[in-house]
């Protein structure tokens, strides 16, 4: 008796053939070998039966009524949930050509008539390891690829981290509130998602869009790790050429971050951060830096940025200034709609000011 009969789950194999004296021979042989012989006598009774109770290999005549072997095997292998069941077809090798048919048509191998018990016994055995080792290494790579990409996210996960890492430096460089990155982070979010009930933007931003620019947006000023702290923590206005040299954090962290991505990552989180650290300083009327981008030139995710970052700025202690209350933050950045920021997003801003941090 074979090994698969010792437990609960016999091994079925289906035999289709409409010649009576054909089924009883392999019923009889695939009884010895203890596996579950299902017999049927064409394709059409065949389908529901593997619907009904799928075999792990079937045996099928070629010549039969009603649907004969080559278009069974055919509908067999163009599903997807059947086409791993390997397909031996029984042939009288009257005419090659169709064997050559069954093969070109997904078919595993051939028996000749008159059956030889040694022969198709070897043949079912081979074909059920086969299948085995198939199905095997399928769930493998499987677990395989399962592995890799959790590899992969810790990966993603300890860059992001060290990103972070870096931000947090240069936001105690620059003296910002001790929670600039997560006020940053939410009134990202809660405009953005406010953009999205806005016909406008509606088929631009997804919910994967927000939560991105949530993870992204505090990378903005991540070049700032390579201004000098005195600048950074300056209390009068900067010279012309320090200024020049504050300007050069957007391009610093567009560089460090693209860096980042030319490891291998080529995700969303990283060209939108890319895109935020470079342009979140350029101006709706195209004054800003550093590229004098203009109106939609500019990214959307810097657009969204560049306004909630000037919000949470003013609204904020700098080492130059006392915060304002956000009905001064509003009116003075009213007055930079359509200039440095998009009025449109302004706008929608300012309808949700109550909900922001």
């Amino acid at each position: 008796m074979g090994q698969e009969a010792a437990g609960k789950d016999i091994v079925k194999i289906l035999v289709v053939d409409d010649v009576d004296t054909n089924r009883f021979v392999l019923r009889d042989i695939i009884q010895e070998m203890g596996y579950q012989p299902i017999l049927t006598e064409n394709g059409v009774q065949a389908l529901k039966i593997v619907d009904r109770l799928p075999p792990r290999l079937i045996i099928l005549d070629v010549a039969m009524p009603e649907m004969d072997g080559h278009e069974f095997c055919k509908i067999m292998k163009e599903n997807p949930q059947t086409r791993e069941i390997p397909i031996i077809f029984i042939s009288a090798f009257d005419d090659p050509s169709d064997v050559v048919k069954g093969f070109n048509l997904g078919g595993e191998d051939y028996i000749t008539k008159p059956f030889i018990p040694e022969v198709v016994k070897a043949r079912i055995q081979l074909h059920l390891r086969l299948h085995d080792a198939s199905v095997k290494l399928q769930e493998m790579n499987r677990l395989l690829q399962r592995s890799i990409n959790e590899q992969l996210r810790q990966l993603e996960m300890e860059k992001k981290n060290v990103l972070y890492a870096l931000i947090r430096v240069a936001r105690e460089n620059a003296c910002y509130d001790e929670n600039h990155m997560e006020r940053l982070s939410y009134n990202c979010r809660i405009l953005t998602e406010a953009m999205q009930l806005s016909p406008d933007y509606a088929h631009l931003i997804s919910d994967d869009y927000i939560d991105t620019i949530e993870m992204a947006a505090p990378l903005c000023d991540l070049g700032n790790v390579a201004v000098p702290v005195e600048l950074l923590q300056k209390k009068t206005e900067l010279l012309p050429e320090e200024a020049e040299v504050m300007r050069t954090h957007t391009t610093v962290g567009a560089r460090i971050l693209q860096d980042v991505k030319n490891t291998g990552d080529y995700n969303d989180f990283l060209q939108m951060s890319i895109d935020i650290a470079h342009y979140h300083h350029e101006n709706w009327d195209g004054s800003g830096y550093p590229c004098g981008k203009k109106g939609d030139e500019i990214p959307l995710s810097a657009q969204i940025v560049s306004v909630v970052s000037a919000y949470c700025a003013i609204t904020e202690n700098r080492v130059y200034r006392d915060s304002y209350e956000m009905e001064e933050a509003l009116e003075m950045m009213g007055m930079d709609a359509g200039k440095k920021f998009n009025a449109d997003i302004f706008q929608i801003l300012r309808r949700i000011y109550r909900q922001l941090h």
